[in-house]
């Protein structure tokens, strides 16, 4: 009996917990670079990425190639017992890449919420603080201690009751909802008042182009205000690049294009090319305050991710990634832009590098999650994927790998213009 989508998504609702959602009910068999196809040989365009963790594409032959190589040597030792070289190797590129003027270290764990949680950690040691400010919107992770810090609760936390306490919601800037950089500054300045005095925060966390949020970018202006007042205080800012990292937003890491540095930056997704790592590089004497045996984990820093990344890292520089990303970020702003002109649901369109959105809304300025709905499922019966994000789930995002053709980027661009000629 043949498989098909229908099948296994029976087989799904069977076996896997409710809890893991699925936005499309397909079933892979293979893919390749921009490319995927499902078990009864369907083709899409992938404009998802595996939400932004393959910018260098599906399958890339060298980072495939540097996985096959370490697949011969070992597949793991853990690293606490017998270290290896691209551990250490892939540490010391991170350390030289992301942005500060001063001396890093860098920690390797196996997730996105690891890392956060991690920084956490670092900062509470380092400082002899807890709390923690994050921002309205920001998403960080799944775990207990980054659904504290995730500023949206259903469905993330819904029915679990409350978070571990200690962090606390300041506004992210958004001018089009309402909220100046002048306004964000000022809710941390009430938290300060209000809730806990800066002697007591031991981070500020934040994503440099919100995510999961509706991909709002930070202004380079509210960032150095916000380097600023920790610096003040005596706080560590924490820049969360899961997904604004490895390319995404035109530079390696988003902070490079604020004019400041954080003292701590967590990275995942792209890093490896679809391989599972995730760390956190900062300041050295911070990373530092915590005691042998105080970071770490079994499977942290796989040797066969740490390869990987390696190889993206190289392909980056060969392919010139980081310049095809702005190049990818034109065309696809471009298009939207031009789609907005003629249709006022598109309310507006952003982003940095290639990492664009566009909003919707009612015609009486309403967010608009039903049409985004329907776009994200005509878009894939015509066979492209898409993802939406936001608050209210009126944002569609595209995070297409860096590697995608120009006629496949214009191919998808071109359904997603259908799409929205046919959802009146």
């Amino acid at each position: 009996m043949s498989k098909t989508n229908e099948s296994l998504m029976q087989r799904r609702h069977n076996a896997v917990a409710r809890g893991v959602s699925q936005i499309h009910p397909i079933a892979v068999q293979r893919a390749e670079n921009a490319t995927v196809w499902d078990v009864e040989g369907r083709q899409y365009i992938d404009f998802a990425g595996g939400i932004a963790v393959l910018n260098t594409g599906h399958r890339h032959p060298k980072v495939m190639d540097a996985v096959r190589r370490q697949l011969e040597q070992f597949t793991h030792t853990c690293f606490q017992v017998l270290a290896y070289e691209p551990y250490i190797a892939l540490c010391e590129r991170l350390n030289e890449m992301v942005p500060g003027d001063f001396a890093k270290k860098t920690l390797l764990v196996t997730t996105g919420s690891e890392a956060l949680e991690n920084a956490v950690k670092i900062a509470r040691a380092a400082t002899g603080r807890a709390g923690v400010v994050a921002f309205t919107g920001a998403y960080h992770g799944r775990t207990m201690m980054t659904l504290s810090m995730t500023g949206k609760v259903a469905p993330y936390s819904a029915g679990m009751g409350l978070m571990p306490g200690g962090v606390y919601r300041a506004q992210y800037p958004c001018p089009l909802h309402g909220v100046s950089d002048d306004d964000a500054i000022a809710s941390i300045e009430r938290i300060f008042k209000n809730d806990a005095q800066p002697q007591d925060i031991a981070a500020i966390v934040i994503e440099p182009v919100q995510g999961e949020g509706g991909f709002y970018v930070a202004s380079p202006a509210f960032m150095q205000r916000l380097r600023a007042l920790c610096d003040q205080h005596g706080i560590l800012l924490v820049a969360d690049e899961v997904q604004t990292g490895a390319g995404r937003t035109g530079t390696f890491f988003a902070m490079e294009q604020m004019g400041v540095a954080a003292d701590l930056t967590t990275f995942a997704k792209s890093i490896a090319g679809g391989f599972p790592v995730a760390g956190v590089c900062g300041r050295a004497e911070a990373v530092d305050s915590i005691a042998p045996g105080g970071l770490g984990g079994t499977y942290a820093g796989s040797p066969l991710a740490c390869a990987a990344a390696l190889a993206v890292m190289e392909v980056f520089e060969e392919e010139n990634l980081l310049a095809r990303s702005r190049t990818v970020g034109e065309i696809l702003t471009g298009r939207l832009q031009q789609l907005a002109t003629d249709d006022k649901r598109i309310g507006d369109v952003r982003g940095l590098g290639a990492m664009v959105a566009c909003e919707l809304f009612t015609a009486d300025g309403k967010p608009d999650a039903e049409l985004t709905a329907r776009i994200v499922g005509a878009a894939r019966d015509k066979g492209l994927i898409l993802l939406s994000c936001g608050q209210y789930g009126n944002v569609i995002r595209i995070l297409v790998p860096l590697t995608a053709t120009d006629v496949e980027l214009n191919a998808g661009m071109d359904i997603i213009a259908q799409c929205f000629a046919e959802q009146r």
